[in-house]
């Protein structure tokens, strides 16, 4: 409840992913068996033919293209019940744009706008999903995690225990049995409002993800020492220092699917950056206006 929220780039967000422990992890609720996973369906091949509508073959490429454009929106049912949940959407699909044709709605203007987009939409797809295939190479991802290695800087990370408490007077009965040997795990269970269940349990730390008051009380401290209790926005604590160390760099296993994600998104932005900058763009007037800014309030009398 105290860790502070942080935001950063590529560096930052790896650094972060290394981190884990008792206070950020989320775990099922005892006893809860999770559920059962659907065996997954073997997709069809692209060519094979599904069902025909009207003569109109369906085929698995169709059910592809299909999953990837409605696949976000379905029911949370998988194998081959969301197999045919999505060719039941295509068989209506197919149906009413047969429809449509026949009453010649594919000859409006309002359809040829519609398809000129989409035609458009669709090669800009394509093109970044070209661009994110070839983003992603092994050179690519060593030469990323090599980089991020070499600049991460030495970083001290604390392994603490804290008790909450609403009151200072109480803060400081339990500081001064913690400090005269009592089991300050024991005591979180007895009296904390955080973390009560760990023992006050918070796992590993940097300084910048717990409040300034907190961060400032518990790096001060040595290994095994108790605080004296110390004020912050959520109340009273009590804190224990279990470790210390340097902060462990990520493996490259570790971070492997957020090297993907940076490398695609980066070859993604710097291409649409280029095509700007060499493309030819002229707006018309009939161009939307940039909204003014708000003016200023008047002073008051």
């Amino acid at each position: 409840m105290m860790r502070t929220a942080s935001t950063a780039a590529l560096a930052v967000a790896l650094t972060a992913f290394a981190f884990s422990g008792p206070a950020s992890a989320q775990t099922a609720a005892p006893g809860a068996t999770p559920p059962a996973a659907a065996a997954p369906a073997p997709a069809p091949k692209a060519d094979t033919v599904l069902e025909t509508v009207n003569g109109q073959p369906v085929r698995g490429s169709d059910l592809a293209l299909a999953e990837e454009d409605i696949g976000a929106g379905l029911p949370q049912v998988q194998g081959a019940a969301r197999q045919e949940y999505i060719l039941s959407f295509l068989t209506d699909m197919t149906l009413l744009a047969q429809q449509a044709q026949a009453q010649k709605l594919d000859q409006t203007p309002e359809f040829t706008a519609k398809m000129n987009y989409l035609r458009t939409k669709a090669l800009m797809e394509t093109l970044m999903a070209e661009e994110a295939k070839k983003a992603v190479t092994e050179d690519a991802k060593r030469k990323t995690y090599d980089e991020f290695v070499k600049q991460t800087k030495p970083e001290e990370e604390v392994h603490a225990r804290h008790i909450l408490v609403d009151s200072e007077a109480k803060a400081k009965e339990i500081a001064a049995k913690a400090k005269a040997g009592g089991d300050f795990a024991a005591l979180a269970k007895e009296n904390s409002k955080d973390s009560a269940a760990d023992g006050g349990d918070l796992g590993y730390f940097t300084k910048d993800q717990m409040v300034p008051e907190f961060a400032e009380a518990a790096f001060k401290l040595n290994k095994g020492q108790v605080s004296d209790p110390v004020k912050t926005q959520f109340g009273w604590h009590v804190i224990k220092v279990e470790d210390k160390r340097q902060k462990p760099v990520p493996t490259f296993e570790q971070v492997s699917d957020q090297i993907d994600q940076y490398l695609i998104r980066k070859a993604q932005s710097d291409l649409v950056t280029k095509l700007r900058a060499d493309g030819k763009v002229e707006k018309t007037s009939a161009a939307p206006a940039a909204t003014p800014a708000p003016a200023a309030p008047a002073p008051k009398n």
